[in-house]
C-alpha cells in the first residue's frame, strides 16, 4: 500500500507521531510532502524537527504559502509521477485549491483519493472555491470527517462515497501524562488556544470572578482580545490572580497542562463559526486535567461523561461547574481518571493511525493485510 500525504498541519513535529504509527502497519509504504515552514501573521512556523522515522519525507515550499485556500505544490505531478502512489490523503479541505490541484493530478497517475474537513458549518462557497469543492466531491474515492457535523454536511451535499469519522490527529500519550502539581491548596483553573472573541474567554473571566476560595487563572495564547480581556480582569478586581503568559511552543504545552486543576473552553457559536472539535480538551484528558466546555460544536461529543458541560455564554452555569470542581475533590480524581481511559481508548496517535489505515484499506477494497 503505496500512500502519498500531502498536510501542511504536519510541520508541527508531535502531529507527525500519527505518521509514525501509520509506517508501523503492515504494507504501508508512506510519504509526506510537507512545508519548510508555514507562514503567520507574526512570522514563519518553522518545520519542527523530530518524528520522522518509518516514513519518507519530501519537504517543498508551496505556492502562496500562508494562504490556507490558495497555496498549492508545484512539483507534485512529478512527485506523483515517481511514486506511483495507490492512494493520495490530501490532508486539507475540500473547496482548497491544495485538494483541488493535488486531486486532478492524482487522477492522472490512477491514484485513489482521501480528503479530510473540520467544515462544521454548510457554506455555499463563491468561485472558484464552489468549483473546487464540486470537482472534489464529484471525484475523490472517500473523505475523513473531523467531526459529526462534517459527516452530514458532506451527505447534504451529495457526497456518497465512505465518510470516516476520525479526528486529524490524536495525542501522544508518553509526552501527555499526568504531571504534579506544584501548589496545594491554590485552585489553578486553565485556558489554551486563541485569544480571540468566539472561544468565549471573558465569560470565563466573569465566571471566574465569582467564585469563592483561593483560585488562579492562567490564559495561554496570543490573540487580539488581549487587551479587552486586561481590561476586563482590571474592572473586575481579578487582575492580581489573571496572569497571560502568551504563546508557548507546543513542546511546552504538557507540563503547563500538568499544573492545572481544570481546563475550561468556553466557545461560543457564531455565524460563520462553532467549535469544530477542541484539541486542547483531549490532551487536558490526557494529563488527567479535569475539563469544562461549553455545549458549541463538538465539544459534547469529545467530552461525552469524563468531563463537565455548560450552556455557552451562560456566565452562572460556567461558575457552578467551577465550583463543583473546585469543592469536591473526589468528583476531581474521579473526572481526571475517566478523562485518560477516554483518549487511551479512542484518542492516542496510534488509534488515530489505525482508524486511518482502516479508511485506507476501505477505499482501496483491501480486505485484509498480514
Amino acid at each position: 500500500m503505496k500512500v502519498l500525504m500531502l498536510s501542511k498541519a504536519c510541520y508541527v513535529a508531535t502531529y507527525r507521531r500519527k505518521l509514525e504509527e501509520l509506517a508501523e502497519l503492515p504494507h504501508v509504504e508512506l510519504t509526506l510532502i510537507v512545508p519548510p515552514y508555514w507562514r503567520m501573521e507574526k512570522g514563519k512556523a518553522l518545520l519542527e524537527p523530530g518524528y520522522d522515522k518509518g516514513y519518507e519525507m519530501i519537504v517543498e515550499n508551496p505556492i502562496l504559502n500562508g494562504n490556507h485556500h490558495l497555496h498549492f505544490y508545484p512539483n507534485l505531478a512529478r512527485h506523483l509521477e515517481h511514486l506511483q502512489p495507490d492512494l493520495v490523503h490530501i490532508d486539507e479541505e475540500p473547496y482548497d485549491l491544495v485538494t483541488f490541484h493535488a486531486l486532478r493530478a492524482s487522477r492522472r497517475v490512477g491514484a485513489k483519493t482521501l480528503f479530510f474537513t473540520w467544515q462544521n458549518i454548510e457554506r455555499h462557497f463563491p468561485p472558484p472555491f464552489g468549483w473546487f469543492e464540486s470537482y472534489v466531491l464529484r471525484h475523490a474515492n472517500g473523505a475523513i470527517a473531523g467531526n459529526r457535523d462534517a459527516d452530514d454536511i458532506l451527505k447534504r451535499k451529495g457526497f456518497h462515497k465512505p465518510v470516516f469519522l476520525i479526528p486529524q490527529f490524536g495525542v501522544d500519550t508518553e509526552i501527555y501524562r499526568p504531571g504534579q502539581r506544584e501548589t496545594e491548596g491554590l485552585f489553578r483553573i486553565g485556558y489554551v488556544g486563541r485569544l480571540v472573541e468566539e472561544k468565549g474567554i471573558l465569560v470565563l473571566l466573569r465566571a471566574a470572578a465569582g467564585l469563592k476560595g483561593n483560585w488562579e487563572l492562567h490564559l495561554v495564547g496570543d490573540g487580539p482580545l488581549k487587551p479587552q480581556i486586561e481590561r476586563l480582569a482590571s474592572s473586575l478586581g481579578i487582575a492580581g490572580k489573571t496572569h497571560i503568559k502568551g504563546s508557548i511552543p507546543s513542546t511546552e504545552i504538557p507540563s503547563h497542562l500538568g499544573q492545572l486543576d481544570a481546563l475550561v473552553l468556553p466557545s461560543l457559536t457564531r455565524t460563520g463559526w462553532k467549535e469544530q472539535f477542541g484539541r486542547v480538551l483531549i490532551e487536558a484528558m490526557a494529563c488527567q486535567v479535569p475539563i469544562i466546555g461549553s455545549d458549541s460544536g463538538e465539544i459534547p461529543n469529545v467530552i461525552d461523561d469524563v468531563g463537565l458541560i455548560c450552556h455557552e455564554g451562560n456566565v452562572e452555569d460556567l461558575r457552578t461547574q467551577l465550583s463543583r470542581l473546585m469543592e469536591d475533590e473526589s468528583l476531581r480524581r474521579e473526572l481526571a481518571r475517566r478523562g485518560r481511559e477516554r483518549v487511551e481508548k479512542l484518542y492516542t496517535q496510534k488509534r488515530i493511525a489505525e482508524k486511518t489505515y482502516e479508511a485506507y484499506k476501505a477505499i482501496l477494497n483491501i480486505a485484509q493485510l498480514d
